[in-house]
């Protein structure tokens, strides 16, 4: 993409401005980020920060101004013993609920009342490739079972050897500093930069690009950030953007759920920018990088030279040239005294990953044949208690058993149903979970849907003398036994 002509020192730049050497990162460079702290997973306008600020490639004195509306950040003070810096860049992206610019109309409107929580639960790395022709997004859940380094207590000054904690919570503890030791120790992945964004910015985003089209194969439905979308295709606006975005209670996949929403919305947000003229079009980038540099923190070490760097760098980045996932969930529900229930990473696949981000690899890795049905929801995302509804001894716990190895949340605890003589297999469920409970009707052949309003989130499984085996289920997106990646590309009702 031609550099628009807006100073001299925009094409001079380039040639004086020396390649990043092989076996180095090339240093800083990215959006901006602003605001404070945390509760929820806007993992997308992140992305747009690193999409739009960074593709444009427009004039020195355009990207200067634009600096002047950063709030700065020292986010590697005095930070030692850190991992080797590897190939291309990372960026640590950190999602809060600052509201602060937002109308009472507007917090009324989509939900935003009550008070930030002053702690992250949206946090992902973004990492830019080497050659700048790829950028690879790993959202980090926010009940991720985690170990801050030693640190000294933001608020009571007290110092604290390194304990649990679930990973939202360093940022309360030590905030950025904090968040940034404790996500590289996690790792081993060395973060370059620190970009913090808020409602705000978020809001602003996505109705200043003019909306962003997003679709969705059923309904969706969450009283409490008042998300009421039909099937089928929506261009949503930044409040109802939001709304979507932040949606928990659409089923029983909860958090996991969610991020994969997000996931897919990044997806089209890249898609919306790189496709629209706006990286062409120097007032309208300008008006774009406002709306998210006005909520935005970044740390110090990002400016405008590293803006143009990084504009010149990415100017054949396409939604095509982008992956996101999510971490891989080894243990759901994992029980921590004085922490509460955590989310226990996969050791062997995590370590995979993060080893594609440290050497600068792409994360679709090939994989083996597999034979498993693919369903809306992913098993690991899924609440279950199983009934025996036969006489015959132990089935409750065989039934049990199998759904638990192919990745469903079970109670471990069977317990006998009040009929003795089922024999179709029943699986149970409240309405509001009806994407679940198709999921898990998938693992279990020839099973029976049965709604049961107020049910609640866990689904029950009433085994009839049908059973015979479970059928191995996974999700199409980002899956939590794997990694399963979304490329930018793939955005679309099909």
């Amino acid at each position: 993409m031609p550099t628009p002509p807006r100073s001299p020192r925009t094409t001079a730049a380039p040639q004086r401005r020396p390649q990043p050497s092989p076996g180095r990162a090339p240093r800083r460079a990215v959006p901006p980020v602003r605001r404070r702290k945390p509760r929820w997973g806007l993992r997308v306008v992140t992305t747009l920060s690193v999409v739009v600020l960074a593709s444009a490639g427009i004039g020195h004195a355009v990207m200067s101004s634009l600096e002047a509306d950063i709030v700065r950040v020292d986010a590697f003070k005095d930070m030692k013993n850190r991992p080797r810096a590897g190939h291309g860049m990372n960026v640590l992206l950190v999602g809060t609920d600052g509201r602060e610019k937002i109308s009472p109309q507007e917090r009324r409107k989509y939900r935003l009342g009550g008070a930030p929580c002053h702690c992250t639960d949206t946090i992902m790395i973004v990492h830019i490739s080497e050659d700048r022709e790829r950028a690879s997004v790993v959202s980090l859940p926010r009940d991720s079972y985690a170990v801050t380094p030693a640190h000294v207590d933001r608020t009571t000054g007290r110092r604290h050897g390194g304990h649990p904690v679930k990973l939202n919570a360093a940022y309360a503890e030590g905030g950025p500093q904090l968040t940034v030791r404790t996500v590289e120790s996690m790792t081993k992945v060395k973060i370059d930069h620190y970009l913090e964004v808020d409602f705000t910015s978020f809001m602003r985003t996505v109705d200043v690009v003019g909306g962003v089209r997003i679709c969705t194969a059923a309904p969706l439905k969450d009283t409490y950030t008042g998300l009421d979308l039909p099937a089928g295709r929506h261009t949503l606006a930044g409040g109802q953007a939001l709304q979507y975005v932040r949606a928990r209670h659409v089923d029983g996949a909860s958090d996991l759920g969610r991020m994969q929403r997000q996931q897919r919305f990044m997806a089209a947000l890249v898609d919306r920018v790189t496709s629209s003229g706006i990286l062409l079009n120097p007032m309208k980038f300008r008006d774009v990088t406002r709306a998210v540099l006005g909520s935005v923190r970044a740390d110090k070490g990002f400016g405008t030279d590293q803006m143009l760097d990084l504009g010149r760098a990415m100017r054949n980045f396409s939604p095509s040239s982008s992956e996101f996932t999510t971490v891989p969930i080894g243990r759901m529900g994992f029980a921590v005294q004085g922490v509460g229930s955590t989310l226990k990473w996969d050791p062997v696949k995590a370590e995979r990953l993060f080893r594609s981000l440290r050497e600068d690899q792409p994360l679709s890795v090939p994989r083996p044949h597999n034979t498993a049905r693919i369903v809306p929801v992913a098993p690991q995302q899924i609440r279950v208690q199983v009934e025996n509804g036969t006489s015959t001894p132990g089935l409750g716990r065989r039934v049990d058993a199998a759904l638990a190895s192919t990745g469903f949340r079970t109670t471990r605890t069977p317990v006998n149903s009040a009929k003795k003589d089922v024999k179709r297999t029943v699986v149970a469920f409240d309405p509001r979970w009806d994407r679940s409970a198709k999921s898990l009707a998938a693992a279990l052949p020839g099973s029976e849907l049965r709604p049961v309003k107020g049910l609640g989130a866990t689904l029950k499984v009433i085994a009839g003398s049908d059973f015979e085996r479970v059928q191995r289920v996974r999700a199409e997106g980002p899956g939590q036994g794997g990694y399963g990646v979304v490329r930018g590309d793939e955005v679309g009702c099909g």
